[in-house]
């Protein structure tokens, strides 16, 4: 099929839930194979099936045993999804031997889907050959079924003839061969070569240029198992879905570093474990978590005010806009927004912010230790153990820098609100009085992050190294977001099994609390004299968390 067919056959083919078919072996603990497959064609959107080719007795530290599915059997599962479900895309790893690759020829010429992702399964993460010199040749000879081939770079050496590339240039000149050779689209991929990048390129036979091209710093984990499978799963579900191979490679790229990045979080297995497949989906599970906490199912759960429009954080959000006015109007925001903000003035904020910190994990953990459920004692004495965490990172910056460490009146008097609150009042007051320093903080790191973007775009050469960055990067992180999420819907909950007494003291310590962060921000500028240095250009327009 030539380049123009395939893009015609996938664009006029596009499904919002693809049906896609894994062929290929398994893995009991999950992060390979077969199970690799279907969790990726799953959380990114489509409806996975399988044909079994081996049934692999494999861990995280290797392969025991591997049992190959006798052919006639492999091509009878082929022909019963076949015969029943129209497949939209077909992805196709370990076939093992010449009689199986023929098996899955013979299916394709007579079945052929809109898209055929080929992981071309020849050589272990150990270098050793899992193919006999006889099936290499046959899975040669079926390239020419596959729309795109996901080869490492020991699999495109053997491809191609030619030794294992060592170099960029040389990868993207064997991947233009493998493509003008077959006819297909090629993903050259750079995990395999050293140093601290990993450049990945989408060729198009006929093209001598990538029609794709990204690069970017490596993830730093051990746990790496099964990520071929799961980046070729990922292209031909998206393929699938979008029509387009820039875009779809582009995505699952993307997608496989987040899985990479969130890998450790898994803790399977004692060797090489699997990446984090449903990283992604975090962020929409504690809200819909949160929600169900919110009052779905939940007798009295729904908020205070039966019928109301908004709930009763919401409520609160709108009677404290003035303060985020003022916080938007201020010296520190816009100027750290801007990346203007001078390093002392900054430097004395993380002083500041350290001492705050550590107070602050203190009223979470009281919150922990007075807490009315087990759910809720748990969320705080993390949100407790997360700002310890923090705060160890922040004294080694300070002292780094040489700077010194000493509260000022504003900080002091925030801090002994919030352990004073957390201590004696209400456990409803208290977990109010918490809410914005998470509520805010996401808030902010939203907006200057979608600032920052901006930025970049409007800088021509798409990066802006912001000086303050780190710091947008930990507000406006999913995760984080998600976090004050949670904590709002703690609020809302207790909000809805008190009486207005007390739902009155959970306002007006929520409102002092973002007085204290209002002034908090502004201290620094003001003990060191800062002039206003102007708004930054998002600043205006209320958007909650």
């Amino acid at each position: 099929m030539s380049t123009d067919q395939t893009i015609s056959s996938i664009q006029s083919n596009v499904r919002k839930v693809p049906r896609v078919l894994s062929i290929a072996g398994t893995d009991p603990t999950g992060g390979a194979g077969q199970q690799a497959d279907l969790k990726t064609f799953a959380v990114l959107g489509g409806y996975g099936m399988s044909v079994v080719t081996a049934a692999i007795a494999q861990n995280t530290r290797g392969v025991r045993l591997v049992h190959s599915v006798p052919t006639e059997v492999i091509t009878a599962q082929l022909q019963a999804v076949s015969d029943d479900v129209t497949v939209d895309a077909v992805k196709i790893g370990m076939l093992g031997s010449v009689d199986v690759i023929a098996a899955v020829n013979d299916w394709l010429q007579a079945n052929r889907p809109p898209v055929v992702v080929l992981d071309p399964v020849m050589i272990a993460t150990s270098g050793d050959r899992l193919l006999a010199q006889e099936a290499e040749e046959a899975l040669r000879d079926l390239l020419h079924r596959a729309d795109l081939v996901t080869p490492n770079l020991p699999e495109l050496a053997v491809l191609v003839g030619e030794p294992v590339a060592e170099d960029w240039s040389t990868a993207l000149e064997q991947g233009r061969t493998l493509a003008e050779r077959h006819n297909v689209f090629v993903l050259v991929k750079g995990g395999h070569l050293a140093g601290d990048r990993t450049p990945d390129a989408l060729l198009a036979p006929g093209q001598p240029e990538p029609v794709y091209q990204a690069a970017g710093a490596k993830v730093r984990t051990n746990n790496t198992h099964g990520t071929g499978c799961s980046l070729s799963s990922a292209v031909a579900v998206l393929g699938a879905r979008t029509g387009d191979w820039s875009v779809a490679v582009g995505v699952a790229r993307e997608w496989l570093r987040g899985a990479l990045t969130h890998a450790d979080e898994l803790e399977v297995g004692q060797g090489n474990g699997p990446v984090h497949h449903g990283h992604h989906l975090e962020a929409h599970l504690v809200q819909l978590l949160t929600d169900w906490a919110n009052g779905m199912g939940q007798e009295g759960g729904a908020g205070p005010e039966k019928g109301a429009d908004s709930s009763f954080t919401e409520q609160l959000w709108a009677r404290t806009g003035d303060i985020r006015s003022q916080i938007d109007d201020g010296r520190f925001v816009p100027a750290l927004g801007q990346g203007t903000l001078p390093r002392d003035v900054f430097l004395d904020y993380l002083s500041q912010d350290l001492i705050y910190l550590q107070d602050y994990s203190r009223a979470l953990a009281q919150l922990a230790v007075r807490a009315p459920t087990e759910q809720w004692r748990a969320f705080f004495a993390s949100g407790a153990a997360g700002c310890a965490r923090e705060t160890e990172q922040l004294h080694r910056t300070l002292v780094d820098a040489g700077v010194p460490v000493t509260p000022s009146a504003v900080t002091a008097e925030y801090t002994e609100f919030l352990l004073a609150t957390t201590q004696t009042r209400d456990w409803a007051v208290g977990a109010a009085a918490v809410l914005p320093c998470y509520w805010l903080y996401a808030w902010i790191g939203n907006r200057l992050q979608e600032h920052r973007e901006r930025m970049a775009a409007e800088s021509g050469d798409g990066g802006w190294d912001h000086p303050y960055g780190a710091w947008v990067d930990s507000y406006s992180d999913p995760e984080f977001t998600a976090l004050a999420r949670r904590a709002r819907g703690v609020v809302d909950v207790l909000a809805g099994q008190v009486g207005p007494e007390v739902r009155e003291e959970m306002a007006r310590a929520f409102r002092r609390a973002c007085e204290l962060e209002l002034r908090f921000f502004e201290d620094p500028c003001e003990r060191a004299g800062t002039t206003q240095t102007g708004h930054q250009a998002s600043s205006r327009g209320e958007r909650g968390t």
